[in-house]
């Protein structure tokens, strides 16, 4: 109980929310398997030049009429034999399958890591979402209990009118209604930040927990919110060098080439060189006085060794060799394809966020201005109410258009603070902490 009071009191920043998101994401972990996965594949086609080497040993029983493994002939009786071999090959040549093989394996090998890196962007990206969605709730909710306070105070300004019979007692229930649907708007947004922060939770993977507080500066995010015109063109060029699913796309490709020039070197001869050494026991060996030679000088007088040379030249096999080079050729031309669709999906990003980008430079500074001008119009009604020159209704007009573009602009805000982190990402810089 203690540990959970003390996670639910500490405050959570961006940062320590996406460090904690990437320990703990249970998705992560299947991408980090599969990097491991690919490696081991790797490391084994590096293995795959190494010689290929075998040792067997058999135990026979015969029994009746069978063949004399040692003299090829027929004999009636029950003896027992054993033999031994030990089998060395290696490639001498293979149209190079080998060497392309390490290499399209290496590049999948990194693929998956880039692979692995983007999954862990996407998921800082939609910790960052919660966070930022956090924050606008919890203005909002602050605006709803500005709002709830004022409709509170004059409530109470309208009782107090009321028993100096400055007022009609029916002043009362207008400013009642508007006290309940200000504590409503107030419930509404509790209920809409628990939901926000319930998302956090579950993005960063927070067990036993319902409740979080993150550490957030409104003021801070005004002042980081000062935006510059940025183009399309510049920040591309940047990103297609740096974002990993890019990368990871463009190892795929050169992967699939290598494969490509693997099953090329199916078409053509292949070279080994194999060696070896074999020996056996025979109980039906015996000596000049028909004694069976022992095991040991049995093991010595029968070894053999051979060596020799196996050259295999591909001639026909149903055109099956050359189907998959051209099964091999689609792929390649498809990995170059989905390069080229990744590129313009970026591109389109890309462009998409500048142009909002650009959009909320006009936006935050009529957003700032508009915000100052409702201010100072719900002041001077807010006077003008305590005096009586206005009713309850123009009051909550002019209460509602101050909520509303304090509203706009806490939305503008947030909403300029992950535009520019975004772009910022798309530009390489260092967005969120992760290697």
């Amino acid at each position: 109980m203690i540990c959970s009071n003390a996670i639910a009191q500490q405050k959570w920043s961006l940062d320590e929310c996406v460090a904690y998101a990437l320990e703990h994401n249970l998705q992560l972990k299947d991408f980090k398997y599969n990097a491991a996965s690919n490696k081991e594949t790797y490391k084994q086609s590096i293995r795959a030049i190494l010689p290929n080497v075998s040792a067997s040993t058999n135990y026979v029983v015969s029994f009746g009429r069978a063949e004399d493994p040692n003299t090829g002939t027929f004999v009636n009786q029950d003896f027992f034999s054993n033999s031994y071999n030990l089998n060395g090959s290696i490639d001498l040549f293979q149209g190079f399958q080998k060497i392309n093989t390490i290499k399209a394996s290496k590049f999948l090998y990194k693929a998956t890591n880039e692979e692995a890196t983007h999954q862990k962007y996407l998921l800082a990206f939609r910790v960052m979402q919660a966070f930022y969605d956090i924050q606008f709730f919890e203005g909002l909710l602050a605006i709803s209990n500005e709002q709830q306070a004022v409709s509170q105070t004059n409530y109470d300004l309208v009782e107090k009118q009321i028993e100096l019979g400055l007022k009609a007692g029916a002043d009362l229930y207008e400013a009642e209604s508007l006290l309940l649907t200000d504590k409503l708007n107030v419930t509404q947004s509790k209920n809409q930040l628990a939901a926000a922060k319930l998302s956090l939770i579950q993005a960063m993977n927070l067990e036993n927990e319902t409740d979080i507080n993150i550490q957030v500066d409104l003021e801070e995010i005004a002042s980081k919110t000062e935006l510059d015109t940025v183009q399309t063109a510049t920040i591309f060029n940047e990103a297609k060098n740096f974002i990993p699913l890019i990368k990871a796309q463009e190892l795929r490709t050169k992967a699939a080439k290598k494969q490509l020039a693997s099953e090329r070197g199916n078409l053509y001869p292949s070279l080994e060189l194999f060696a070896g050494y074999r020996t056996g026991y025979f109980e039906t060996t015996v000596d000049s006085l028909g004694l069976t030679i022992p095991f040991r000088d049995q093991f010595r007088d029968n070894a053999s060794e051979f060596i020799g040379v196996s050259l295999n030249i591909p001639l026909t096999n149903a055109w099956s060799r050359r189907s998959r080079v051209k099964q091999q050729k689609i792929a390649y031309k498809r990995a170059q394809n989905n390069l080229d669709i990744q590129e313009q999906e970026l591109q389109q990003t890309i462009a998409q966020l500048v142009q909002e980008y650009n959009s909320l430079l006009v936006e935050l500074a009529q957003s700032n201005q508009k915000v100052e001008a409702q201010n100072l119009a719900f002041e001077i009604a807010q006077k003008r109410y305590e005096k009586g020159l206005i009713n309850a209704l123009e009051l909550f007009t002019a209460k509602n258009l101050f909520a509303s573009a304090q509203n706009e602009n806490l939305q503008v805000r947030l909403r300029s603070e992950i535009n520019k982190s975004t772009l910022d990402f798309y530009k390489g810089l260092p967005v969120f902490n992760i290697n």
